[in-house]
């Protein structure tokens, strides 16, 4: 579909109103002239939303436990105590995304094994076939051409052996020099062992690779002595060292030491442990997520030693740089042949009640593929970025031309349809206002959220915000400075007032991100109903967030941007486009 471009200037907005309705709730609502008639970009609108929860008093989801690798939910203590938030299925219904992967109904976790082969790029992932929580984990498949409309296959492997009856869980792809396809996945024993095993497609001349055989020698890799036997898991891709021989990673931890287990192979049915380790930190645990964070180093590799050393000890895995700073953990990525790019994945669990997810009949999501580069600027980070195909989803785009945003105001931003959005922003401040102030709130973390105010910040934007306020997601940078001139410039997305509902999880979540000199502050926000993924600076930082407006849904969502800072002018450029829905669904096998 073409877009069609429409400019607006900051004459043909309404009013700016005062911003101090973030710091409480508000008085009275903004409600923005000539806003246009929404458009239904994806689902209809329902004609009233029931007033009556569809909540029982009490809903207790079976345990997922902590031994499997996968941490208790949050909101799980919200079962059978105290009162539920009074959803309706209209509510819930708005809540699954449109352009994002997620199965057609039921538990997903991590990514696993993504592949382009014959084609068609392959997506496996960690999959609940009975319900909406953990459990009975089996292998889910999805094909794509573009990796953004998908289509579900049967399942690629269940939990059928010894060796993995107690779930099928992550693994890794590598495509041989001569076309093969070895797949190596951590399995859960029926004593629960971790364990490797190794699986291949069974016809090559098959692109959408739907049968898989588990080798009859499985497992090939057992937990060595010394190893936990659950702390050894999750292989990764192979690569060939000097000598010809392929080599994989595992991830496990020595007491709470983080370390990365080598292994050489040949024909990857026999392995040799190599001496030593590629890598440990202190104080990390299993493969450095032992609060669910995905992290990244920057290094040397050194394939004669098979050992890495990272360029700053002090951001090491673990400890320093993050991939996501929000709701995103289990990570994978792989190397795109086609157009010479590598791509990474990411889980987004839920952050509401478990209840809920069991009402929905569906939990998590996998953030849109980011293409991953090394940052030349900066030369101490990489660039995240969603993969660029996720813009033919784009439709009608609005434009808002250097529009000033003055201190302690918000300004409504009006377009169409405001749930299924790609925006970007860029945010000129004013210089002179920066190099009079002495000081601005060197300690600032973002922990005091967008209502903390200072001199210089925050100004960004609101997304999934009702016209009175009430519900909103700010996404946003604050500048802290020091009396010595020097500054830090802070991206940060606060989720406390995106949602009147008691039983969800809300953060602020944040990093310092490098504006270079010459360079604006820019932002880029995709907006997927209960997801938002944020990226500043061309990707230097990245926040996902699951929110769950109750009143900021359907044609009630609205984008504003706002500054509440005391003392800083912000002149804003933004481009919003509203983006159509992948409208995923199963692979017409009976058609081939």
């Amino acid at each position: 579909m073409e877009s069609h471009h429409s400019h607006t200037t900051h004459d043909d907005l309404e009013h700016a109103a005062s911003y101090t309705p973030l710091a409480g709730q508000p008085e009275t609502g903004i409600s923005p002239a000539g806003q246009k008639p929404p458009v239904k970009v994806d689902r209809e609108e329902p004609e009233s939303l029931p007033s009556q929860s569809i909540l029982p008093k009490t809903l207790n989801p079976p345990s997922r436990g902590v031994s499997e690798g996968v941490s208790e939910k949050t909101f799980r203590d919200f079962s059978g105590y105290g009162d539920f938030y009074p959803w309706t299925n209209d509510m819930l219904s708005w809540q699954r995304t449109s352009y994002h992967f997620q199965p057609e109904k039921n538990w997903m976790n991590d990514p696993n094994g993504p592949l382009f082969y014959k084609g068609w790029y392959h997506f496996f992932y960690q999959y609940n076939p009975d319900a909406a929580v953990w459990g009975n984990i089996t292998w889910g498949h999805a094909v794509s051409r573009d990796l953004i409309h998908w289509l579900y296959l049967p399942f690629a492997m269940v939990p059928d052996r010894w060796y993995d009856l107690n779930g099928v869980w992550t693994g890794s792809a590598t495509i041989l020099p001569d076309g093969q396809i070895v797949m190596l996945y951590t399995g859960d024993t029926v004593d629960s062992v971790q364990v490797q095993n190794l699986a291949y497609p069974a016809n090559l001349s098959d692109p959408l690779l739907l049968d898989w055989v588990k080798y009859s020698g499985n497992p090939v890799l057992v937990p060595p002595p010394g190893i936990g036997s659950d702390d050894f898991r999750d292989p990764t891709t192979a690569w060939q060292g000097p000598d010809g021989k392929w080599r994989v990673m595992i991830g496990s931890k020595s007491n709470t030491t983080g370390i990365s287990l080598v292994y050489q192979t040949s024909n990857f049915t026999s392995y040799e442990l190599l001496e030593g380790v590629l890598h440990a930190v202190p104080h990390t645990g299993q493969v450095w997520t032992d609060n669910k964070h995905d992290y990244y180093a920057l290094g040397t590799y050194d394939p004669i030693t098979v050992s890495w050393t990272p360029d700053n000890p002090e951001m090491d895995v673990g400890t320093g740089l993050r991939v996501d700073y929000g709701k995103y953990y289990a990570s994978k990525t792989f190397y795109d042949q086609t157009k010479r790019r590598r791509i990474l994945w990411g889980w987004t669990a839920e952050t509401d009640y478990e209840g809920v997810d069991l009402l929905k009949a569906w939990s998590s999501v996998q953030t849109i593929p980011r293409t991953v580069v090394f940052d030349k600027k900066t030369g101490t980070n990489l660039l995240y970025w969603p993969v660029e195909e996720v813009e033919s989803l784009r439709l009608n785009c609005t434009e808002f031309d250097e529009v000033e945003v003055g201190p302690g105001t918000v300004v409504p931003l009006n377009i169409s349809s405001a749930t299924q959005l790609d925006i970007t922003a860029t945010f000129e401040i004013d210089n002179a206002t920066l190099e009079a102030t002495v000081e601005a709130d060197m300690q600032y973390n973002c922990t005091g959220g967008a209502i903390a105010r200072s001199a210089l910040g925050p100004f960004g934007i609101l997304v999934l915000a009702d016209d009175s306020l009430s519900e909103l997601t700010p996404i946003y940078f604050y500048i802290a400075k020091d009396s010595d001139g020097s500054t830090k410039n802070w991206f940060c997305a606060d989720e406390m007032r995106s949602s009147k509902a008691s039983d969800v999880y809300r953060r602020i979540y944040g990093s310092v991100v490098p504006v270079l000199d010459g360079e604006k502050f820019s932002l880029r926000i995709l907006v997927d109903h209960s997801i938002v993924e944020s990226f500043a600076q061309g990707g230097r930082s990245v926040i996902t967030s699951r929110v769950y407006p109750t009143k900021a849904i359907y044609s009630s969502a609205r984008v504003f941007l706002f500054n509440n800072a005391t003392g800083l002018k912000v002149t804003a450029s933004v481009k919003i486009w509203e983006m159509n829905s992948a409208y995923n669904h199963p692979f017409p096998l009976g058609q081939m």
